[in-house]
């Protein structure tokens, strides 16, 4: 069979190589015209790379497991984690610390959080309607302004009393005060909580690393990977499904099945002929968070040794820091330079995303320089980087939106899978996203994978049960 294959992330890469391993003929559509692995990719700039963000490898599925170390071998490397949150002007243990955390807050503090916690679990916010209503409750007021608040509102771009209980209910269940001291005072126990993992692996010149060599494999097993080629038309018939996929620069494809990672409020655009108006609607009622990587080089071999640093500090947007170098000293061409990734969090369009790159290279340093971490050290070059729909937003009408586009796509068009993070609209991680690409390819062959069970199923998030959902605003949302 030839099936068309649309997206080059993390999702379709590993779709199209399982594909081309059973036989099947592939084509497969990436709308960018260098990077492949979506926002996986490891770009590289003037010898120096960097992720879209920082990409742990660390998965509790052994098929996902085994697929790293099959494409990597020995360049999968294993890290100690080191990681912190930055908030009043000092640096918390991420995980925390007990001596560190009572250190930093004093004596005062310490009481105060210890009281505020007491108080909610005595007298508990009812009924639980919100983000900022779940912490409070599990962690109390005033931990919650500590660690939760700012850095959350700068994900996510709204208040926490907007953002619905469920995101914390899903994203940190397992996690309270006492959960998270025991885990301080007896680090074995923090082995069943992925967010207080000490170690991970990770690909010695970035996750880009894994992706350029699947996209080898996928060309060298006869795949016709097409680059710089974004999917306009998809043509479909009654009682057939997709007949035609057109995209930019390329003759028309007839596939025989379709699996589509690209995000699902394009996919329905690019209908031909045109879905119904409520699917059209319920199509663009999708949100999505955009997402914007300042590199900065600094003229210093060392500056701190944290992977990542969460900027908890609401007197700076960026919010959270990579130091690329201690990811992997082969991230750094020159052992005497340090590459920071600054990371902003924006909708498409606002101040933010708009501003020239000159205006946000002195933005991060300005930024970078007001934690302390840079010292004296000189940033002498850095680029910028936009990656527009990189969280998907789940508004309080989302789920009802998502099922009319299922219905729709399900009835008319039975050769084509939707699959990945912006493929379903639904924030996954990495192995989530490639998990749904493989069973995708395994549906093809005759199997019979509910893709939308891969949440539920795979025990895998911050926490367990693991089935994650992003944040639902009671209000409004742009993008």
């Amino acid at each position: 069979m030839h099936i068309v294959v649309i997206g080059a992330g993390p999702t379709g890469l590993s779709a199209g190589y399982d594909l081309l391993q059973n036989g099947h003929q592939v084509t497969l559509y990436e709308q960018d015209s260098k990077w492949v692995g979506g926002i996986s990719r490891t770009v590289v700039y003037k010898g120096y790379r960097f992720d879209i963000g920082g990409h742990r490898f660390f998965s509790k599925n052994a098929e996902i497991e085994a697929y790293w170390r099959n494409i990597l071998g020995e360049d999968l490397l294993t890290r100690r984690r080191l990681s912190r949150i930055f908030y009043d002007g000092k640096f918390y243990d991420y995980p925390l610390k007990a001596g560190n955390a009572f250190k930093n807050m004093g004596v005062v503090n310490t009481a105060w959080c210890l009281g505020n916690y007491l108080k909610t679990q005595m007298f508990p916010r009812k009924p639980v309607r919100t983000f900022e209503d779940w912490v409070t409750n599990h962690f109390g007021a005033r931990l919650y302004e500590m660690f939760f608040k700012t850095y959350t509102e700068k994900v996510w771009g709204m208040p926490c009393s907007e953002i619905s209980a469920d995101w914390a209910a899903q994203r940190i269940q397992g996690l309270s005060l006492i959960t998270v001291v025991k885990s301080a005072v007896w680090p074995s126990s923090q082995t069943s909580v992925k967010t207080l993992a000490d170690s991970f692996r990770y690909p010695k010149r970035g996750p880009g690393m894994l992706w350029e060599r699947v996209a080898s494999h996928i060309r060298s097993l006869g795949g016709d990977l097409r680059m710089g080629a974004r999917v306009s038309s998809i043509a479909w018939e009654p009682g057939r499904g997709v007949s035609a996929v057109d995209a930019s620069g390329c003759a028309a494809e007839r596939p025989d099945h379709v699996i589509s990672s690209m995000p699902l409020r394009s996919l329905v655009r690019a209908l031909s002929p045109q879905a119904p108006a409520e699917v059209r609607d319920a199509a663009e009622a999708l949100h999505y968070r955009d997402f914007i990587t300042v590199a900065l080089i600094v003229d210093a071999p060392h500056l701190f040794p944290d992977q990542w640093i969460y900027i908890h500090d609401p007197r700076v947007k960026v919010g959270r820091i990579q130091n690329f170098k201690n990811w992997s000293a082969d991230m750094v061409p020159d052992p005497g330079m340090t590459c920071l990734g600054m990371e902003y969090f924006c909708f498409a369009g606002d101040g933010l995303w708009t501003a020239p790159d000159r205006e946000l290279l002195a933005l991060a340093e300005r930024e970078a320089r007001a934690t302390g971490l840079l010292g004296n050290a000189r940033c002498v070059d850095g680029t910028v980087v936009r990656v527009p729909k990189a969280y998907p937003v789940y508004d309080d009408h989302y789920e009802r939106h998502l099922l009319t586009i299922r219905r729709y796509l399900d009835s008319h068009l039975p050769n084509l899978q939707i699959a990945g993070r912006n493929g379903m609209h639904r924030y996954n991680n990495q192995d989530h996203a490639m998990l749904t690409g493989l069973m995708a390819a395994k549906n093809v062959s005759g199997a019979a994978y509910d893709l939308w069970a891969v949440n539920s199923d795979a025990q895998y998030l911050e926490s367990v049960p693991s089935t994650r959902r992003v944040p639902q605003r009671m209000g409004t949302v742009k993008g």
